[in-house]
């Protein structure tokens, strides 16, 4: 990628000159009538969305299904699977269109406004984290995928997720969850109006949970929010404080070698045990964070701000003995960080050669002062240095799109995004890698938007978007890595209510990577490697046969490979293949409701020649609920109803045993949970 060492200013003002000459104003018109489907789930009507892609969930979909952990609402976007491979205070593992995004590697979430990706974290690049999420303060999730739209930058080049907190409740409430393995949960939230039209949201979490695990869990997590909003839809404003802290210990991915012999050490083993007992972390997350918004006489300004302090303590031993055979190979990852950000934008109705249409510019600012390293240890305790870095790291972002109805039937909307990033790395080791470096990188974006015709509308976008690598890479004296890795995308859909009742989407995409970014399951890390191509098939389908019954129906196919020739082979290791759900929901059957869920992972290499790979697995879970009075609610959920034993995540490296003469290659598997039965009673006051 090439490097600007004389700063930001230069390619920025370029772009920024030219998208405020892209959005000059002119008499506003009238814009063409979209199409409405009233529903209480998904706001993806036709008329309402820039891909087939594209779309935004409702928070009563949320409480209608179980989820395990809080990053598994992600799992309502469609093609997305959530699991886990150590203590449930660690980022979860995501899977989208033929990416293992490891911690969140290429799918950018925010929450309430705030980033949750982690730029040159301790344990792996874009680290997303969402172990602080309160599910029911969820109002909705707005989802995208591909690198077509102007306001996404970093991480987004697969898709991403704004996650809206309520700034205001329906009824306060608190909420009680029991069950197996020692899992406790507590959560009450209220909001009240203050006066003069200003009004106060709190809520508290508090979580304790064992698991199944033979070595307990021992997860303790306090959660909190605190918000402040006032003014109207139109014009108005919002404050937030949040704090998170959370500590576990971890039982990690096991040798299969080992579970399949049975004993370790003399003693028994099974799926649920440990190698390493002394496994595990702690992580604290505090913010505040403000924004502004005005919408009149069509035009809409944005404004927002947000302060965070963050840390993660991770200590790790995936190879066992095969480093250091007399103290074993367990390390820390440790990440130190003060993160501060600010957004503005600016939309304009206008018309541009007598069409209407409407324009949008925005900036966007981030900056990352960090103390990320890597440390040898012995239970926890540290005995040598690896890496200790003080990282600096900002990324300058102008964006500019324009809208335009080119008649009734067809729409287009082109964008242009200009990032730049500086990175600064200062080694506290003597002798290490210390340097600074930065990078530019534009990107244009493409749609058209044809129909609706028999209710049926379709859709092409493409466009480029980009991941930064890890600023520690991107200094580095020796095999220097790119600081934007670039990603060019494309994709055909068509979205259809034709038949009464059913919303159904189709989406064909392709996707190319300069370089992947790929999880060393050995090493605890991300890394730099080959260029990559995607493409695969989405077909999404939402179908209300009666007032009282929702079947959703998400699946999706993806062909993923190394775009260059290599001896070791071109499969991309856990790229999954397929992934599908569908679900039953029933509702307001008196004072029942339920769901059940069938979630499909599919099969993936494990390593390039494609001679390993991992196994598929299907989860079943269920949720039952019934309302005891006006106030009151009972829920019943199981996770794995079946009981099947599966693997959550499975690796393909060497490890070593204590007591094994050599290194092994081995699948390296995290079990899925066995079936788990928990209950909640929420009441509201």
């Amino acid at each position: 990628m090439p490097k600007n060492r004389r700063g930001f200013q230069p390619t920025l003002l370029a772009a920024a000159c030219l998208l405020l000459a892209a959005t000059a104003r002119a008499e506003p018109d009238a814009v063409l009538e979209k199409v409405e489907v009233t529903g209480r789930h998904y706001d993806n009507a036709i008329g309402s969305a820039d891909a087939a892609s594209q779309g935004t969930i409702r928070a009563e979909l949320l409480k209608s299904r179980p989820a395990q952990r809080p990053g598994e609402v992600l799992e309502f976007v469609p093609g997305v699977i959530v699991t886990q491979h150590s203590g449930d205070g660690k980022a979860n593992q995501y899977f989208l269109r033929g990416f293992n995004l490891d911690h969140g590697t290429d799918f950018a979430t925010t929450v309430n406004g705030l980033p949750v990706n982690m730029p040159t974290h301790g344990h792996g690049q874009g680290y997303s984290d969402l172990n602080f999420l309160i599910p029911e303060l969820v109002d909705r999730i707005e989802y995208r995928k591909g690198p077509y739209f102007a306001k996404n930058g970093d991480f987004a080049a697969a898709g991403s997720a704004d996650i809206a907190y309520r700034s205001t409740l329906d009824e306060n409430f608190a909420a009680l969850t029991l069950g197996q393995h020692q899992f406790q949960r507590f959560v009450g939230a209220g909001s009240t109006a203050l006066g003069g039209g200003v009004n106060l949201l709190g809520a508290v979490e508090v979580q304790r949970n064992d698991g199944p695990w033979k070595l307990p869990e021992h997860l303790r997590k306090s959660n909190g929010v605190l918000t402040l909003s006032g003014g109207t839809p139109a014009e108005g404003w919002s404050a937030s404080l949040m704090a998170y802290d959370a500590k576990w210990n971890s039982t990690d991915q096991v040798p299969e070698r080992l579970i399949d012999a049975g004993t370790y050490d003399g003693k028994p083993f099974g799926r649920f045990d440990a190698v390493d007992p002394t496994d595990g972390g702690q992580t604290q997350r505090s913010s505040l964070s403000g924004e502004w918004h005005r919408t009149t006489d069509g035009q809409e300004t944005r404004v927002a701000a947000y302060a965070m302090n963050y840390r993660l303590q991770l200590f790790s031993n995936f190879t066992y003995a095969l480093e250091r055979s007399d103290d074993g190979d367990q390390f820390s990852q440790q990440d130190r960080r003060s993160v501060y950000g600010a957004s503005a934008s600016h939309a304009i109705e206008h018309t541009m050669a007598g069409l209407p249409a409407r324009s949008e510019i925005g900036l966007q600012l981030r900056h990352d002062r960090i103390r990320v390293g890597l440390y040898d240890t012995v239970e926890r305790r540290i005995t040598s240095t690896t890496r200790d870095d003080d990282v600096d790291e900002t990324q300058l972002s102008v964006y500019g799109q324009t809208s335009v109805e080119l008649n009734a039937w067809l729409r287009s909307v082109v964008g242009l995004r200009a990032d730049e990033a500086g990175f600064k790395v200062a080694s506290r080791l003597a002798g290490a890698d210390t340097g600074s470096a930065s990078a530019h990188l534009f990107s244009p974006k493409l749609s058209l938007i044809a129909g609706p015709w028999a209710k049926t509308e379709f859709f092409f976008n493409a466009g480029r978007g980009f991941h930064s690598n890890d600023a520690r890479g991107v200094t580095a004296r020796v095999d220097q890595a790119p600081g934007l890795v670039a990603a060019r995308g494309m994709e055909l859909g068509a979205r259809t209510e034709w038949v009464p009742g059913l919303q159904s989407s189709l989406a064909l995409w392709k996707l190319d990577f300069d370089s992947e970014l790929v999880y060393v399951g050995d090493a605890g890390a991300t890394e730099a490697n080959r260029p990559s191509k995607r493409f695969g098939l989405e077909w999404n389908n939402r179908y209300i046969p009666v007032p009282w019954l929702l079947i959703d129906a998400d699946l999706a196919w993806t062909h993923a490979r190394f775009a260059d020739a290599d001896p070791a082979g071109d499969r991309i290791p856990n790229a999954v293949d397929k992934v599908g759900s569908v679900a039953f929901t029933l509702r307001d059957l008196g004072p029942w409701s339920g769901s059940l869920q069938w979630r499909y992972l599919g099969s993936g290499a494990l390593i390039e020649d494609n001679s390993v790979r991992s196994r598929s697995s299907l989860t079943t879970n269920l949720r039952v609920s019934r309302k005891l009075w006006n106030k009151a609610e009972v829920t019943f959920d199981v996770f794995n109803l079946l009981n099947r034993k599966m693997n959550d995540i499975e690796y393909y490296y060497e490890s070593q045993l204590p007591g094994e003469a050599a290194p092994v290659a081995d699948r390296h598997v995290h079990p899925a949970e066995p079936r788990t039965l928990r209950v909640t009673l929420k009441m509201g006051f």
